[in-house]
């Protein structure tokens, strides 16, 4: 219940902030002339902030992920995923709804383009024998499932790679677990071939709350970037990436 509350508590602010734009403009037609809103893109993403933080670095909400210094092809397939209904969140499915490609192109190179810092990595909240499981899957894989390693595709400092293939640190062990747990169910969902749903189908729970764990540990690397397009072979073809 205290998850569900602080999760309606932010989508309240995020529309509120949203639609606080409309307001202004509706009380300086029918009154006193009012300073004009910059015409920024940071102006534009409030409706963002009170989800994701003022530059996109997270907030202590579980179920809102960091999303600056992440590819911005990445962000971009996002944005069109929940405008286009293949992920689901009513807020931001609604939020997104009437949005041109164009514009959440800007939204997601604007996101992709902040450096805030990381926060220090959770405390580890699972014992030593399920960390250790996550680290295994997370570093080596299992070869007998034909699970790949995560650092495969998601590089070994686990900061991603261009131009769409996102870091997964920086985010808390729940939403790392709710979103595995949804590519398994087949709940979230991309462009065919959809390599994660392919790899997430072969996890079982323990797995998704080990790699979680281990993964919201992490500490940043000195220079947590995306690393160029083409540095490393992905084990599976991605159509997230390659469309």
């Amino acid at each position: 219940m205290r998850n569900v509350a602080k999760r309606s508590a932010f989508i309240s602010s995020a529309l509120f902030a949203f639609f606080s734009v409309a307001a202004f403009a509706a009380d300086a037609a029918g009154g006193a002339p009012l300073e004009r809103a910059p015409d920024t893109m940071q102006a534009r993403v409030l409706g963002c902030a009170a989800c994701h933080g003022a530059r996109g670095e997270g907030t202590d909400n579980d179920y809102f992920p960091r999303l600056s210094g992440k590819p911005a092809g990445y962000l971009y397939n996002q944005l069109l995923a929940f405008r286009d209904g293949r992920r689901k969140y009513p807020p931001m499915n609604y939020l997104l709804a009437y949005l041109p490609d164009a514009y959440l192109k800007q939204i997601a190179e604007y996101f992709a383009s902040e450096r805030p810092p990381f926060p220090p990595p959770a405390a580890v909240t699972v014992d030593a024998k399920t960390l250790d499981l996550g680290k295994t899957l997370v570093m080596k894989g299992d070869a007998s499932r034909k699970v790949p390693a995560c650092v495969a595709c998601h590089g070994t400092s686990m900061t991603g790679m261009e131009p769409a293939i996102p870091g997964l640190l920086g985010l808390h062990a729940d939403y790392l677990s709710a979103q595995l747990g949804a590519w398994r169910y087949g709940t979230r969902s991309t462009v065919a071939p959809d390599c994660m749903g392919q790899v997430a189908k072969l996890l079982s729970e323990r797995d998704i709350t080990a790699i979680a764990a281990y993964l919201a540990s992490l500490p940043a690397p000195a220079n947590p970037v995306p690393v160029a397009a083409g540095s490393f072979r992905m084990p599976l073809q991605c159509g997230s990436v390659h469309n």
